[in-house]
């Protein structure tokens, strides 16, 4: 099978997704703003509208209200989208809710059948509006959802009726972002274009894992997305990747809170070249975003930074010469 999506060819072309996830800001982006993005090599990135309630039992979604950082708007989004379009580079359009204190949004979960079916009518107006917007601006990818595990888990056909009224708004490709320890049991995968990974899985306890390490920790995860692909016949998309520049990096590699060691530019760096060399070259893998990226690129990273951006890291010298092959 053969899928041609956008200028790019799955199973039978070699040039991938390189993204970046391109984090809100509280105002407007100038073309200042994306000359660093350009400077990676990147093709993509992907724009971030937030949702917001307030518990995970809540089920009315807050979302493009004036309290929010202009980013994170519809019209923050349509803004930032068109300076990328202007410099080549595409969208994916990826909506984020938000909970309250950080609790994590896969286990949002309604105590009873009346408030499902509000969560569902929100969620539905919360992202008909991102779609439409998608639509509007062009964009290639649009992504259903982030890290919803319980809620795709308990309502299957609602997600499935969804995706047929998202398809009449937006033309472009579908996608969701299962979180790594989700995405083998989600019912939707073949109504959708790509299957959609947030790849966090743990790959080694070492304090710095070699390249040969992580790429062993990539073995039997790597073997479940296979399966999975294989099933459902869709090329795999990585919504997003990415490790922090911190000791014991490859542990838990999804947890931004706990700080267990030092900065370790060696780790980010030798986890982002394994995990390229895992799925790169494969016909069946799509590409990625890399999590995450800000706006203000003279003032975040650095080599005293042990957190998740590649920014004025050895990380991002890396991925300028991997996105550029």
């Amino acid at each position: 099978m053969l899928l041609i999506f956008s200028g790019f060819s799955f199973f039978g072309q070699s040039k991938k997704i390189n993204g970046l996830s391109f984090v809100a800001s509280r105002d407007s982006i100038s073309s200042a703003h994306v000359i660093p993005v350009l400077n990676t090599q990147s093709n993509y990135v992907a724009l971030m509208p937030y949702g917001f309630i307030k518990e995970l039992s809540t089920p009315e979604i807050v979302y493009n209200t004036k309290q929010q950082w202009f980013g994170e708007t519809k019209m923050g989004l349509l803004q930032y989208a068109k300076l990328f379009q202007e410099q080549k580079i595409r969208i994916m359009v990826k909506p984020h809710i938000w909970v309250w204190k950080g609790a994590y949004t896969g286990n949002i979960n309604m105590k009873n059948e009346k408030k499902w079916k509000l969560l569902e009518d929100s969620y539905r107006n919360y992202i008909l509006c991102y779609a439409k917007a998608a639509a509007e601006l062009q964009a290639e990818i649009f992504c259903i959802g982030t890290e919803l595990a319980k809620f795709v888990k308990n309502r299957p056909e609602y997600w499935q009726q969804l995706i047929q009224e998202i398809r009449v708004l937006y033309k472009g490709k579908l996608t969701y972002a299962a979180n790594w320890d989700e995405f083998a049991e989600v019912s939707f995968w073949g109504d959708l274009d790509f299957i959609g990974i947030d790849a966090y899985f743990p790959l080694s306890d070492k304090k710095t894992p070699t390249i040969a390490d992580y790429e062993l920790g990539w073995f039997r995860h790597k073997q479940q997305i296979i399966k999975v692909q294989e099933q459902f016949k869709k090329p795999v998309i990585f919504a997003e990747y990415g490790y922090r520049s911190v000791d014991f990096n490859g542990e838990k590699p999804w947890d931004s809170t706990i700080i267990k060691g030092a900065v370790n530019l060696e780790a980010q760096a030798n986890a982002l070249q394994a995990i390229h060399n895992q799925f790169w070259k494969e016909t069946w893998f799509a590409g990625g975003f890399i999590w995450k990226w800000f706006h203000n690129h003279s003032s975040v990273g650095g080599k005293k930074n042990n957190r998740f951006t590649p920014q004025k890291k050895p990380a991002e010298e890396l991925i300028k010469k991997l996105y550029g092959l």
